[in-house]
Parts: C-alpha cells; structure tokens; sequence
C-alpha cells in the first residue's frame, strides 16, 4: 500500500473530528480519492456557450401568469428525480460532465467521485441520499489553487466560486431552507416524510461541517487571497454585528448575497448549530472562539457611545450578544466559558481588567465619564461658558438617549442569561459578586482610578442590578419580608470582613454569624408561621400556601437544615446594595470633588486678580490664562458626569430602590414588623435588634448619600416619589440616633432634611419644606428630633467634634425656621419644653452657640476692619515691603473665609432664640440658664452699639454675610420676648460685665432711626430698662456682704455659694447651680474629668447652714447699721 499523501492526512483528520463530534444518526462520508497535485490551476474564466448543451432530464416548465387562478392541485413529482434535483440544488454538485457544462458550472462536476462511484458499480449517477456525504465532503475538498495534469480537471478547479468553506455552507443552509419551505407549501412530492428526512440528513451534514469549519477553518481548502484569521468564527462575526438596525449605513442594500447569512436568518442558523452539538464542551469549541472575538471588537473603538464609528461597533456586539443568548444551549455556554468572569487569558484578574476581560466587561464600559472616555467632554461639552443651556441640553438627549438603548440591552442581556437555567442564574450572581469583591477599595478616600473598575462599568452594571430589584418593589411593599434578614450569616457572595457594622462590633458580628448557621432556618420558620397565622385568620387562602410552609409542616428539622441558601430576591437586593457603595455612591464622590477642584481654581483666580494691576501683572495674565483653560476642562467633565450620574430614568429607579431600602431598614427595626402598613412608632425602643446592629453601615449610609445627592443636584426628581420615605427615614433614625454609631452619619441625615429645605423653584422652603409641615409623623416627631439631635451633636468623639457641631447646628436652626411659621410645630415646642432637663440642656448648648460664634465673628471682623483701613492709604500701603503686604493680603482672605460661616450660624443662632422666647419663656428662666443669658445678650448689645461699634465697619459687609442691623433687632426682640420675667430682669441687672444703661439708650435710638422697631416696641425696651436699674439698686444692697470668707466661695465663679454641692469622685464643693450650668455643656467633673451626673452631687448640709448663718448675720448687721445711720440723720 502506498504512503498516504498531505491531502490524506489532512481529509482524514477532517473526519476525525466530525466523527468525535457525530451525534446525529447521519453516517460521515467517506473519503473520495485524492488528486495528485501536478500543476499551478488559472483563474477561473466565465464561460458564455453560445447554445447549452442538451440537459439529461426535461428542464423546468415555467408557468405563464393567468388572469384567474388555477385551483386544481400541482401534479406530483417523482420522488427519485425530486431527490437527485433536490440534492444537486443545495450541495451545487452533480456527477455528470454535461449537466455541469449546460448549467455554466453553477453545478460543480464532482469527476474524481463519479470516477469512485463507477468503479464501485454505481452506474446511473443519480444523486440519492445515501451518497449524499460524499458528496458534500468531495465538494468542500476541492482546492481552487490545487495543481493537475488532467484538463477536464483544471477545468473543474477553475470553475469554482471564489468562496470560503463557511460561504459555501451558508449557501447550502439557505438552499435547504428554500426547499423546505416549497415542500411545506407545494407538497410537490407524494413521499413528505421521507422528502422531510432527506432535508434534516442534509441540514444535520452542512451544519456538522460548518462546526468544524468554526472551530479549524485552516483544515479546509479556502481562498488564497483570505487569509486564515478572517476566517471561520470570523465569517460568522459579519452577520452578528450586522443584527443592530443602527450598526450599518442607512443607505446600505436590503439584498443579501446567497453565501450571506441576512439578520433574520442569524437566530435560525444559530439554533441549528445549538441543536446539532448538544454536548456543552461541543458547543464551546465550535462557538466559544466566536463569542470571544465578538466581544472584543467592542474594545476596538476609542469613542465609546459618541461618535458615528463607535456608535456603529458596540451596537453590532450588542446586537450579537442578543441573538447568542437567545439561543438557550448557547447562553448556557456563554456563562460556562472561564472567560465569563474574566478567566482564561493567562493573567491574573483584577478589578482594572475585569472589564476588558470578562464577557460582558467591554459593553458594561460604554459611558460618558470622562476618565474612561474623555472624548465625549471634548466632542459634546468642549468651551463650557460658551454653549447655551439649548445646546448642552440637546447634548444631553442625544447621549442620554443611546444610553438608555445601551443600558436596555444590557438587561436584556442578563435577563436573558438568568432565566436560561439554574445553574446560569448562579453564575450572573457570581458575575456580580464577583465585581463588587474586586472593588472594594473603591469605596476608600484615597483611590487610585487605575487599580479598580472605571465608573461607567460600575454605574452600567448598577443599572442592570436595579432593574432586577424592581419586580419586588412593589407599592405595597408584598415582597419585603421575603428579603432574608439572615442573608450575610448563610451567603458568601459579599465579604464584610472590613466593612464597619451600624451597631456592632466585628466580633459581635462574628458571634452572630457563628449564632445563626447554629440555629438554622429560624428566619423561614418565622415565614412559615407567618403565613399560617394570616391562614389561621382567613386573610390568606390555604392554597395560596408556598410550598416550602408546606414542606416545613410536613417534616419542620428537614426545613430547618435545608433552608440556608439565600433566595433570588436577597441575592439581587443585597448586592444591589453592595454595587450601589462601591460603584454609583462612589461616583457621586468623584463628581463631588470634580466641584471642589472646580472651587480651588477659583479661589486661585481670585489670588491672582489680586495681584493685577502691580509690576507681575505680565506673569499673572499668563497664569490667568492657565487658570481658566483647567476650568473650562474641570466644567467639561462635570457636565459629561452629569449626562450619566443624573440620567433621569436611572436616577427615577434609584430613588425606587433607595426609598425601598429605607422603608426596609425601618421595618427591620419596627417591633411589629409591619412599617409602613400602618407606620412605625417613634422614637424606637433602647433594644437594637441584632440583625440591624449586624447589617454593614453602607446599607444605612449609602440611603443618606443618595437622598443628599438627589437633594442638592436633581429635587425635581423626588417630584413624583421619595420625599415621604426620606422624611420618615430621617424622623427614625434622628429621633433614636442609638441605632446608629457613626456620629457623622447621623450628621449627614440632618443634612439631608436641610438641603430639602432651601429655596427651589417657587418653593420657598424647598422640596420637603411642605412635607415637613403636614406630614403627620413630621408634625409629630420633628420638633423632638432636632432638639435631640442638637444635644447629642454635643460630642461626636472625632478631633474636630468642636466645629462639626455647628454645621450640624445651622442646618437645624435653618430647618426650625422652615417650619416656624406652622402652629403645630409651635405646639410641639411647648410641649416638649414639658421635658425642663433635656430643653435646658437645649437652651443651654444654644447660648453656648451664640457666645462662641459671635465673639468669632465679630473678632474676625474687627480685623478684617483694620486690615481694609490699612490697605485704604494706597501711599502708606505701597511704601511697605513685598512680603508685609502678601502676608496681610493673605491674612484677609482667611479671615474672608471664615467670617462669613461664623456670621450665617451666629445669626441663625440667635434668630432661634428670638423665636423660642416668643413662644415658651419659662426654661429660660432656670437658674442654670438665665444668667448666661443675659450676659450673652448684653455682651452682643456692647459690641453692635458700644464704643468699639465702628470697627465692625467693613467693605461690603454682604460678602460676609453681616447684617448688623437685623442682629440688632433679633437681639432687642430677644430682650422685648423676656421683658415681663423678674428672673431676666435679675439677671440683666445682675451683669455687671457689660450691662450699661446708656447702651439700651444707643440701641434704641438706632432702631428709632433706621427704623428697626416700632414706637411701642421700643417703649418696651425702655421700661425694662428702668425694672433694671431699679433691681440693680436691689442687688448691690442684698450683695454688700463685706469680706466673704474663701470657703464660701464657689471655686469657679468666684460668687457666694446658695446651695453647696460636694462632687463625688473629686470632692471639691461647688455651687449646685454652677455645676448643673457646666454639665449642660460636659458630663464630666470639671475638676478630674471622671463622668459623673447631677444625681451623682452630694448636698454639703453643714457648709450650707454656715453659709446661710454668714449671710443673715451680715445682712442683720448692715440692717443694724443702716438703722443707726437713719436715727443719726433724724437727730
């Protein structure tokens, strides 16, 4: 026997691997004899006969058109002639030298296998069904650059279509399509089933070879001018790509070549392959090449969603990825390859390449984010300040409008992904898990963007997630309590090792977990018992019963260790969450600091319009120019953000899952369980249910960062829903701030609740400001939520809990004055004034305030008063040297700065007090608190009237937010509130620190002259003046004590003590009242810092009594002495 040739070799490993990968019942062909290669062929020529050759058989009679149409039936063909036909029109191929020549070779003349066939006794070369393998094999085998010394041969080879192997087979399946569908219409043969099995032994042989053809198109004979790597898996990419109506030019022809699959075909053609390679691993080789490239050809274009070619390129991969898991063998393919999630090439995954990696990486990248795609700042948003608001609006559309279509499709996508199999499902999840794994430390302050996800995959994907979430978002919250409680004790999809819990510690959380896997399905048996209840009470039909409450009464310990695994609806929820910290949460940060970097370069401008008009204008001018080119890129960007961050529909479906979330979170911590149906009861128990305490602190922070955000740069959108949830979200957590550990969280709540009421649009109290005054969990619950709230913010335990408090502080004074004007919350006031310990406290911490902001404020502004004087005497100021006036101009802008923070949150401050001691006056007159009172009222009164009043004089006082005039008449309201208490009266003549008649006397003809007050008003001022000066006459008389002696006196206040108090850990002695004055503000013993509370004082009877003794025997003395001095004067 002869050595086998290449040609051999190559045919038999051909059908090697369709025998591997046979499952159909059609037999392989056998092998046909090879040619001897001898000479280089030509190119084939056309070939114009002037008259054909005589065919065989009859040819076709063509039916000439009639007016009317024929009823009766087409008479039938021959079976043998319908399959010999049948064959030779789809494989293009026939055994007869004449037939192949009067068809101009369109049918290929298979010489060498008619040559084999004679030999082997077949003689009538009809092409029948069981040669048909032959002779599809014998015709995928012919070599157009093959080489032979046979002419009738060369003539053959030169006749053939310059196709590829995957044109040819496409050609075939469209042929048998044709002839399938004239046999399901025509019926032109009596023999249908057997006609039928002809069909499906040639659709199952075209296909088998085009599998293989996918998988090693190089083992076939293809064109000389292809070359290999456009070949195969690439020749089916075409069509895919061609799916999207918006992937080709408008203009393009609707014709499809015969060798070209056309978009309606893709899917049938796709479900054929699926069909015939059943077995997964077949599946994966013959298409696993073709989804990789297909989703790598997205990566091609650097324009993303902008621009025409970009455009063009993902909305093909989009298309094709559409029809792929359309089909369900094959979508289950997709999620079995390793590079599913990223694995396969080689290289570790990161959470940088995990979007170029994973299958759906590259299409979850498109966006508008400008780190990713800063073409699309350049392109739609370039100059800024020189588009008009038509302009960047009409850009908004137009992008917003692709992203919608890209976003949509990308759930169908998954959608589609996850409803293919269970075991699909578990691997979208894990698709998910995994991303939020990797991107941890995107949630940290300081981020590289190279070393984690871009934002637009992240915001992308969120998109996806939300979608997910929405069908058990129901208005009536039906599918709430499906949500598993229990979730992060059974479920490792999200690691929260590092994550800091809302209530617990990482060891609690451990015990917890450890706690909960011991105890099992405690959560489903609660389920179950509450579904029995609601049957036991006839509110639930008993065939309404789940079948796992079934399962529980039929054998409850089998339930319990079989119902760990978490259900759909808490995977998505959770991760949903999870996402939502790491990905959109954070990219609301990153827009955030694009505003602050957009801050600095201001306040740099104004540095170096300062510097204009001196010697180093020239260099300033260029600077300027730097300054204002980084600017406009700054605002370019912001503007690209915001065409995704504030995509109407997505920020629609966040806030959906945002309220959700909170209205979640609160049921969770309801004791009945049921808010809000009806709502819950406020404030909360003292006992944090541990499932909250356990959750990660994201869950609660990111509803808060949320609703600011929304707040600040999209009210409108809480138009149709979202304001409730957030008023009754902040109402729980404001009013039982136990809940919640993180101080700047609680923080960010009050936030929120005050950028919902400023001004917007032609609300003048801003989004939530009508919320707030008829919602009924407002009208009750407000008041005693910001007057907590203002106490705790106290001591928040950070380094700068000092100044924190007075931002939490203004954004409450603004909320009060919001809602002043509502008599309920007026009320609501008063009573909660009934609660004397925690309102003094309150007043306390109020006064404490103003006495701080104002000396502040008013300091400041002193020395920006001398700094401008200064700067006023051009020829004193230039005669100074360089560096003095840098200094002092750099001193002003400080000084600038700060002002205008301490005046806002002093004047707000004091606005409160004019408002509470109009409407309750009897907590500010405890001891405790009247005293400091007054001298905070009068030290103010001296600074805005007294000697000193004109160096609060600046330039444009507005800048810094200073009213000197309204000060003024807040404080003389304050004073006019108070004027009929004797204790404020007391207390005012008391002040011998800053308390002068002649500065009411100034006061009042200011607001006589501005005016400030009316006549009547006015008149009040001046009679309380003439009570003080007559109970200042009283004190001094009271107060002559003589030399007190030093235990007598309080040892911080330096005053004669009334009601001495020995403290318990230091023992020193203090007056009662200083000491409950010093713990309104700290809890601590003022003299060793141990905790300590007014119950804890020790009441020093003996001092007292001493005390009191020197203080009749002083005042019998004076009394003896005044006597005697009036019988001297008599006498």
């Amino acid at each position: 026997m002869s050595e086998p040739t290449d040609a051999d070799r190559i045919r038999a490993k051909r059908l090697a691997k369709l025998q591997a990968g046979s499952t159909s019942n059609s037999p392989i062909p056998s092998p046909a004899s090879p040619s001897t290669p001898v000479a280089q062929l030509p190119h084939p020529k056309p070939k114009h006969p002037s008259i054909p050759p005589q065919s065989t058989t009859p040819p076709p009679q063509r039916n000439l058109p009639l007016k009317r149409k024929s009823t009766a039936p087409a008479p039938k063909v021959d079976y043998r002639t319908w399959e010999h036909d049948t064959i030779s029109t789809v494989l293009k191929v026939t055994l007869s030298k004449s037939t192949a020549e009067a068809n101009e070779y369109d049918l290929v003349w298979l010489k060498h296998l008619q040559a084999e066939l004679e030999s082997e006794g077949y003689l009538h070369m009809v092409l029948t069904s069981d040669i048909v393998d032959r002779l599809l094999i014998t015709r995928l085998e012919l070599d157009a650059q093959a080489m032979s010394d046979d002419l009738e041969y060369v003539s053959v080879l030169a006749s053939l279509p310059p196709q590829s192997v995957f044109e040819y087979l496409v050609g075939c399946w469209k042929r048998i399509n044709t002839a399938k569908s004239t046999l399901l219409k025509k019926n032109p043969v009596s023999e249908t089933q057997q006609a039928t099995a002809l069909l499906e032994k040639l659709r199952d042989l075209i296909i088998s070879y085009t599998g293989l053809n996918l998988q090693e198109p190089e083992i076939f004979p293809q064109p000389a001018n292809r070359p290999i790597s456009s070949l195969g898996p690439h020749e089916l990419l075409t069509p895919l790509l061609s799916l999207s109506a918006l992937s080709t030019p408008l203009y393009a022809s609707t014709t499809t070549p015969q060798t070209t699959l056309a978009p309606t075909e893709v899917q049938p053609f796709l479900q054929d392959l699926a069909a015939r390679f059943t077995d997964p691993d077949e599946l994966l080789n013959t298409l696993g090449t073709l989804v990789r490239i297909l989703v790598a050809h997205s990566l091609l274009t650097s324009e993303g969603i902008g621009g025409s070619s970009g455009d063009s390129a993902w909305r093909g991969v989009i298309g094709g990825m559409e029809a792929l898991v359309g089909v369900k063998p094959i979508a289950e393919m997709i999620t079995r390859m390793p590079q599913w999630l990223g694995e396969g090439y080689g290289v570790e995954v990161t959470a940088a390449n995990f979007e170029r990696l994973s299958l759906m990486g590259p299409l979850l990248r498109l966006g508008t984010f400008s780190r990713e795609w800063p073409g699309i700042a350049q392109t739609y948003f370039s100059d800024p300040t020189k588009r008009s608001r038509a302009d960047v609006d009409s850009s908004n559309a137009s992008l917003r409008g692709t992203l919608k279509s890209l976003q949509s499709s990308l759930f169908q996508i998954f959608n589609t992904l996850v409803r293919t199999s269970p075991e699909a499902r578990e691997r979208v999840l894990e698709y998910f898990a995994a991303v939020v794994r990797l991107n941890v430390k995107r949630a940290g302050m300081q981020v590289e963007p190279d070393t984690v996800a871009s934002d637009s995959f992240m915001v992308n994907l969120q998109s996806v997630l939300l979608r997910f979430a929405e069908p058990f978002m129901d208005a009536r919250y039906t599918k709430m309590d499906r949500i598993d409680p229990y979730y992060f004790s059974v479920s490792t999809r999200i690691d929260l090792k590092e994550e800091t819990r809302i209530k617990a510690t990482s060891d609690e959380a451990a015990r917890w977990v450890e706690e909960s896997k011991a105890k099992g399905g405690c959560f489903h048996i609660l389920a179950h018992v509450s579904m029995l209840t609601s049957i036991l009470h006839k509110k639930t039909s008993p065939h309404a019963m789940q079948p796992c409450t079934r399962a529980y009464l039929a054998n409850p310990v089998l339930t319990i260790t079989s119902a760990a695994t978490p259900n759909f609806i808490s995977d998505i929820f959770y991760l949903c969450n999870a996402l939502g910290h790491y990905g959109y949460i954070r990219t609301i940060q990153v827009y955030e600091d694009l505003g602050k970097a957009l801050d600095d370069y201001q306040r740099h401008q104004d540095t170096i319009n300062a510097w204009m008009g001196t010697p180093n204008q020239g260099r300033m001018a260029t600077a300027m120019d730097e300054v204002k080119t980084e600017m406009s890129k700054i605002q370019s960007q912001q503007l690209a953000y915001r065409v995704q961050l504030l995509d109407p529909e997505l920020v629609f479906r966040y806030i959906g899952f945002t309220s959700f979330v909170s209205t979640w979170l609160i049921r969770s911590v309801d004791p009945r369980g049921t808010h809000p149906n009806p709502v819950v009861e406020l404030p909360l128990p003292k006992d944090v249910p541990m499932t909250f305490r356990v959750l990660p602190e994201f869950i609660i922070e990111d509803v808060v960062e949320f609703f600011l955000f929304v707040v600040r740069h999209s009210p409108e959108s809480l138009d149709l829903s979202g304001r409730d949830e957030l008023v009754i979200f902040a109402l729980t957590f404001l009013t039982s701030t136990w809940y919640i550990k993180n101080p700047f969280l609680k923080a960010k709540i009050n936030e929120a609740v005050f950028y919902g009421v400023l001004p917007y649009g032609n609300d003048r109290h801003g989004i939530l400001g009508n919320m707030l005054n008829v919602h009924p969990v407002a009208l009750k619950n407000l008041i005693p939520a910001l007057t907590h709230f203002y106490i705790e913010v106290e001591q928040t335990g950070a380094s700068s809990q000092f100044y924190d408090k007075f931002n939490a502080r203004r954004n409450i004074a603004y909320i009060l004055k919001a809602i002043w004007d509502n008599p309920i919350h007026r009320d609501a006031l008063n009573k909660e004034a009934q609660n004397v310990d925690k309102f003094i406290r309150f007043i306390n911490l109020m006064i404490n305030d103003v006495t701080y902001l104002m000396d502040e404020s008013l300091s400041e502004l002193t020395q920006i008063h001398n700094i401008q004087t200064e700067m006023r005497d051009q020829t004193a100021w230039n005669a100074q040297p360089q560096q003095y006036r840098r200094e002092r101009e750099g001193a002003l802008r400080g000084l600038e700065r700060h002002a205008s923070g301490y005046t806002t949150l002093g004047r707000s401050t004091v606005g409160l007090l004019k408002d509470f001691t109009a409407e309750t006056k009897g907590p500010f007159m405890m001891p405790e608190i009247v005293d400091k009172l007054a001298a905070m009222l009068d030290y103010n009164l001296d600074a805005l009237v007294g000697p000193k009043c004109g160096e609060l004089r600046v330039q444009d006082p507005e800048k810094y937010k200073f009213n000197p005039r309204q000060l003024l008449s807040d404080i003389l309201q304050v004073y006019i509130n108070l004027s009929d208490q004797e204790e404020f009266v007391r207390a005012v003549a008391g002040d011998g620190r800053s308390y002068r008649k002649e500065l009411f006397e100034a006061a009042m003809e200011t607001a006589r002259r501005v005016p400030l007050k009316t006549e009547a008003e006015i008149g009040v001022v001046k009679s309380f003046v003439s009570k003080v000066e007559e109970m200042k006459t009283t004190i001094e008389a009271e107060e002559d004590l003589g030399e007190i002696p030093e235990d007598f006196l309080d040892p911080l206040m330096a005053t004669i003590m009334r009601d001495p108090v020995t403290l318990p850990s230091s023992r020193a002695v203090i007056d009662r009242s200083t000491i409950k004055s010093h713990l309104l503000s700290d809890s601590k013993d003022p003299f060793n810092r141990v905790p300590m509370v007014i119950e804890d004082v020790i009441p020093n009877v003996e001092l007292k009594a001493q005390i009191d003794a020197f203080i009749a025997e002083r005042r019998s003395k004076r009394s003896t002495i005044e006597e005697g001095i009036v019988k001297m004067d008599l006498n």
